[in-house]
Protein backbone atom coordinates (compact mmCIF):
# COMPACT_ATOMS: atom_id res chain seq x y z
CA UNK A 1 0.00 0.00 0.00
CA UNK A 2 1.49 3.57 -0.87
CA UNK A 3 0.49 6.44 1.37
CA UNK A 4 0.57 10.08 -0.07
CA UNK A 5 0.22 11.74 3.88
CA UNK A 6 1.34 15.40 5.20
CA UNK A 7 3.40 13.42 6.79
CA UNK A 8 5.43 11.79 3.90
CA UNK A 9 5.25 8.91 1.67
CA UNK A 10 4.71 5.37 2.96
CA UNK A 11 5.24 2.16 1.42
CA UNK A 12 3.41 -0.40 3.78
CA UNK A 13 4.15 -4.21 2.59
CA UNK A 14 3.76 -7.56 4.83
CA UNK A 15 6.99 -9.62 4.75
CA UNK A 16 5.29 -12.39 6.35
CA UNK A 17 2.24 -13.05 8.66
CA UNK A 18 2.04 -10.20 11.17
CA UNK A 19 5.28 -8.39 10.31
CA UNK A 20 5.06 -4.97 8.44
CA UNK A 21 7.40 -3.02 7.37
CA UNK A 22 6.41 0.61 7.00
CA UNK A 23 9.22 2.19 4.60
CA UNK A 24 9.56 5.86 3.24
CA UNK A 25 11.94 6.93 0.45
CA UNK A 26 13.14 9.84 3.33
CA UNK A 27 14.71 9.09 6.77
CA UNK A 28 12.42 12.12 8.03
CA UNK A 29 9.40 10.86 7.19
CA UNK A 30 9.52 7.42 9.12
CA UNK A 31 10.88 9.88 11.99
CA UNK A 32 7.90 11.91 11.88
CA UNK A 33 5.52 8.68 12.66
CA UNK A 34 7.89 7.19 15.48
CA UNK A 35 7.53 10.76 16.95
CA UNK A 36 3.73 11.27 16.57
CA UNK A 37 2.70 7.96 17.12
CA UNK A 38 3.07 5.44 19.80
CA UNK A 39 5.15 2.75 18.48
CA UNK A 40 7.30 1.30 21.43
CA UNK A 41 8.77 -0.82 19.52
CA UNK A 42 9.60 0.36 16.93
CA UNK A 43 13.54 0.91 15.59
CA UNK A 44 14.19 2.91 12.85
CA UNK A 45 16.16 1.22 10.31
CA UNK A 46 18.47 3.08 8.11
CA UNK A 47 18.27 1.05 4.71
CA UNK A 48 20.11 4.17 2.36
CA UNK A 49 20.91 2.32 -0.93
CA UNK A 50 17.54 0.39 -1.24
CA UNK A 51 14.41 1.26 -2.70
CA UNK A 52 13.61 2.75 0.39
CA UNK A 53 15.96 5.00 2.59
CA UNK A 54 14.68 4.07 6.13
CA UNK A 55 11.56 1.62 7.36
CA UNK A 56 10.27 -0.14 10.49
CA UNK A 57 9.00 -3.02 11.18
CA UNK A 58 5.60 -3.34 13.43
CA UNK A 59 3.42 -6.09 14.24
CA UNK A 60 -0.61 -5.91 12.90
CA UNK A 61 -1.70 -3.10 15.97
CA UNK A 62 1.33 -1.24 15.14
CA UNK A 63 0.41 -0.82 11.56
CA UNK A 64 -3.48 0.06 12.57
CA UNK A 65 -2.28 2.72 14.26
CA UNK A 66 -0.25 4.26 11.80
CA UNK A 67 -3.21 3.81 9.59
CA UNK A 68 -5.75 5.03 12.97
CA UNK A 69 -3.46 8.26 13.76
CA UNK A 70 -3.09 9.19 9.67
CA UNK A 71 -6.97 8.88 9.12
CA UNK A 72 -7.66 10.99 12.13
CA UNK A 73 -5.13 14.06 11.41
CA UNK A 74 -6.82 14.70 8.07
CA UNK A 75 -7.17 18.35 8.98
CA UNK A 76 -8.41 19.68 5.54
CA UNK A 77 -11.09 19.73 2.50
CA UNK A 78 -8.62 19.23 -0.37
CA UNK A 79 -5.03 17.68 0.25
CA UNK A 80 -3.23 19.15 -3.21
CA UNK A 81 -4.03 22.60 -1.36
CA UNK A 82 -2.79 21.29 2.03
CA UNK A 83 0.65 19.94 0.39
CA UNK A 84 1.23 23.24 -1.42
CA UNK A 85 1.30 25.05 1.77
CA UNK A 86 3.97 22.38 4.10
CA UNK A 87 7.07 23.87 3.29
CA UNK A 88 8.86 20.03 2.32
CA UNK A 89 8.45 21.00 -1.00
CA UNK A 90 6.36 17.39 -1.44
CA UNK A 91 4.23 19.39 -3.81
CA UNK A 92 5.82 18.96 -7.40
CA UNK A 93 6.30 15.50 -6.64
CA UNK A 94 2.90 14.42 -5.14
CA UNK A 95 0.84 16.49 -7.91
CA UNK A 96 2.92 14.59 -10.67
CA UNK A 97 1.73 11.32 -9.19
CA UNK A 98 -1.76 12.93 -9.40
CA UNK A 99 -1.13 13.85 -12.89
CA UNK A 100 -0.10 10.34 -13.70
CA UNK A 101 -3.13 8.70 -12.10
CA UNK A 102 -5.65 11.56 -13.61
CA UNK A 103 -4.24 10.82 -16.84
CA UNK A 104 -4.37 7.05 -16.67
CA UNK A 105 -7.53 6.49 -14.97
CA UNK A 106 -9.29 9.80 -15.62
CA UNK A 107 -10.48 12.73 -13.72
CA UNK A 108 -13.25 15.43 -13.96
CA UNK A 109 -15.52 13.53 -15.61
CA UNK A 110 -13.15 12.52 -17.99
CA UNK A 111 -12.13 8.70 -18.48
CA UNK A 112 -8.86 7.46 -18.53
CA UNK A 113 -6.52 6.19 -21.17
CA UNK A 114 -5.12 3.23 -19.95
CA UNK A 115 -8.59 1.60 -19.01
Amino acid sequence: MWLMTKYGFYSIVQKKPGEYHVRSREIKDIENLVKNVPLPNAEIKDTTGSDYAARIVVGSEDVLSIIKFLGENIDYNNFKDKIDKIPEQRHKPYHRIWSVLAEALGAYGRKGKDL
